[in-house]
């Protein structure tokens, strides 16, 4: 936060501020749980079902509209997917979607190493620092996060995601809301045993509630949204673990529409499923990456969902989120690159020769500097003989593993007495691409 500001704003820790306000945030936050568990519903139907019913031919006519180019992660890096859930934007000109507020803001994290998937939320009321002008004239300094796209496009909100969560996003999925209720429509359905009694009204929000405990229930796309927010009755029975338990309920359901979607009944309805992707979803992610990460999605060893945390504070009259990164730093951390290696051994813990054995000039110091940069630090490099072939010298498989993992080499050989003096040695060859390491 800028201290030179005339009103010298100074953010403060969240202090509760009354019922009122408690039930305001409470509303809130289960709206977005709902639109959250939405949409991984709609991704896991992208990166999984879709290539599997149909391959990369559909795919391919999946439109990006404007969005920017994705790239893919490094040999050594996580996949991480921006997920977006919009609102209706310029109802004049639709194909402006850089106009669309990111009501719902999500990053699908996959590590290589551990393979497992983590689900962040981002509040749409997240504060970011952009000079920009209001629809009356005024410059503001202070924005919600769910702006971002419309004063600066595509670029604008992946530089905030990246700088809040110290990551690279590789590739955006753009999925309207509608195509949640749509989806599940399409698919016909799905058949929920209700184990204890859901009835709830909400006036305010036309939202009425009404599935009586021990039957078994087919809920179209509507239902399944009342399904998703049920938490407590009207007597305020309900859940006795709160958000736990309704987030059993949602696993229970998403497992439920991938097994409904894997059952050979399925491609009945592949005209309605794809009718719904095509009309509600975009991408800039290529075909066969999708079918690529769909497959490893599919065989992850686990899925942990977490909401970026902060403190409210109040500017230019309205209510904003301030993410302090030092208390969100292990949910940070656990974003970045897992360890191959056991746990009680480190990167910096070996000695590394690196041999550069082309006529490129740096290329082994280029390798240096982006292993040192993931936790080595114990690194020689130097010149060797002509090499075709990229190799890694080595004799213990875990950090054989390891390299090969952070560097792309998958030639191994056994390390003699000439290095006794290094715990590996990577010898770059005319095969090594190096412009994927700097």
């Amino acid at each position: 936060m800028k201290e030179n500001k005339s009103s010298s704003i100074k953010i403060k820790e969240c202090t509760r501020k009354g019922a009122e306000r408690k039930k305001i945030l409470k509303k809130k936050k289960k709206a977005r749980r709902q639109k959250f568990i939405g949409l991984m519903v709609i991704l896991i139907s992208i990166l999984i079902i879709v290539p599997m019913l149909i391959g990369s031919s559909f795919i391919i006519s999946l439109s990006s509209g404007d969005l920017v180019k994705g790239t893919d992660p490094l040999p050594n890096e996580s996949l991480n997917i921006l997920l977006l859930g919009t609102d209706s934007g310029d109802v004049i000109n639709l194909e402006n979607i850089n106009s669309k507020k990111t009501d719902t803001i999500m990053v699908i994290n996959y590590n290589h190493y551990s393979k497992k998937i983590n689900l962040v939320s981002i509040p749409r009321d997240t504060l970011i620092e952009v000079d920009a002008y209001d629809g009356y004239g005024n410059l503001r300094h202070y924005w919600k996060i769910n702006n971002a796209r419309v004063l600066g496009g595509d670029e604008e909100l992946v530089n905030h995601v990246e700088k809040l969560l110290e990551i690279k996003v590789n590739y955006i999925v753009e999925v309207n809301y509608k195509a949640f209720t749509n989806f599940i429509d399409a698919i016909g359905g799905i058949e929920m045993y209700i184990e204890q009694d859901m009835f709830y009204d909400d006036n305010t929000q036309d939202l009425h509630i009404n599935f009586t405990g021990g039957e078994t229930v087919l809920l179209d796309g509507k239902k399944s949204e009342e399904f998703f927010r049920w938490r407590e009755n009207n007597d305020g029975s309900g859940l006795a673990d709160g958000d736990l338990g309704r987030i059993k309920n949602q696993q229970k359901f998403i497992y439920s529409v991938i097994q409904k979607c894997l059952s050979p009944s399925i491609i009945f309805r592949v005209s309605k499923i794809l009718d719904v992707v095509k009309e509600d979803v975009y991408t800039n992610m290529p075909a066969n990456k999708i079918v690529t990460y769909g497959i490893k999605f599919a065989l992850n060893k686990g899925i942990t969902m977490s909401t970026l945390q902060g403190y409210n504070e109040s500017l230019y009259n309205e209510s904003f989120l301030v993410v302090d990164k030092e208390s969100n730093r292990e949910l940070i951390d656990s974003l970045k690159n897992g360890k191959y290696i056991e746990d009680t051994i480190t990167r910096e813990s070996y000695s590394i020769l690196i041999l550069n054995g082309t006529r490129i000039n740096g290329l082994a110091g280029n390798l240096r500097e982006e292993m040192e940069s993931v936790g080595y630090n114990n690194i020689e490099v130097g010149n060797s003989g002509k090499q075709k072939k990229s190799v890694i010298i080595c004799n213990e498989k875990s950090l054989k593993e390891q390299i090969k993992l952070d560097t792309g080499i998958k030639k191994f050989a056994k390390k003699s007495d000439e290095y006794e003096n290094y715990d590996a040695i990577i010898i770059l060859g005319e095969d090594f691409n190096g412009e994927k390491y700097y």
